[in-house]
C-alpha cells in the first residue's frame, strides 16, 4: 500500500502526518489526530455523524480520504468552542433548545450549522433548515434540533426551550 505525506491545519494547528493511500479522513482524524468528536455511523455519508468543515465547508469524512485533505484547513466539534469553554453559537443554540440526547449525532450536526451560519445568524432559514435532512437522529425526535436551527436563522427567540416542570 503506498504511503503519502500530508500536512493539514486541524482546529488551528499544523498537523504532519504519513498516511495509507485509502485512509479516510474520518478514520485519520479520529485515530491520528485525536479528534474523537468525529463520529462514524454509517460510513456510506448518510447519517451525517462524521461531518467536519474542510476550508469552511461542510464535508462528509468517512466519503474523503485523508490525501485529500492535504493543505487544507480542517475543523471538527473540537476547534470551535473558545479556548475559555465558551462554547460556540451553533453549540449555544442546540444546548438551550434541548437539541442533544446520546450525542451520537450532535458533532456532525454542530458542524453543519456551524459552517453555514458561523459566529452569526443565517440569512436563509431555508437553507438552514434543509442542511439537517443530512442527519440522522436516533434519539431527539429533532425538535429541539429543529428549534434551534431556527433560532440560529433568526427565526426563533433568543431565550431558549420553554422550561419542564
Amino acid at each position: 500500500m503506498s504511503e503519502h505525506a500530508i500536512q493539514l491545519t486541524i482546529n488551528g494547528r499544523a498537523h504532519e502526518a504519513r498516511v495509507e493511500s485509502r485512509l479516510t479522513l474520518s478514520d485519520f482524524l479520529r485515530g491520528d489526530a485525536g479528534c474523537t468528536g468525529v463520529h462514524v455511523g454509517c460510513e456510506h455519508g448518510v447519517c451525517g455523524a462524521c461531518t467536519v468543515m474542510v476550508d469552511g465547508a461542510a464535508v462528509r469524512s468517512c466519503l474523503m480520504l485523508a490525501v485529500q485533505a492535504d493543505g487544507a484547513a480542517v475543523t471538527t466539534v473540537e476547534g470551535l468552542a473558545d479556548d475559555d469553554g465558551t462554547l460556540h453559537p451553533v453549540q449555544q443554540a442546540l444546548r438551550d433548545e434541548y437539541g442533544l440526547q446520546c450525542g451520537f449525532c450532535t458533532p456532525g450536526i454542530v458542524m453543519t450549522l456551524a459552517s453555514l451560519t458561523g459566529a452569526t445568524p443565517a440569512t436563509d432559514p431555508d437553507k438552514v433548515m434543509n442542511a439537517l435532512s443530512g442527519h440522522i437522529c436516533r434519539c431527539t425526535g429533532y425538535q429541539g434540533i429543529r428549534r434551534a436551527a431556527r433560532r440560529l436563522a433568526g427565526l426563533e427567540p433568543t431565550q431558549g426551550a420553554p422550561t419542564h416542570g
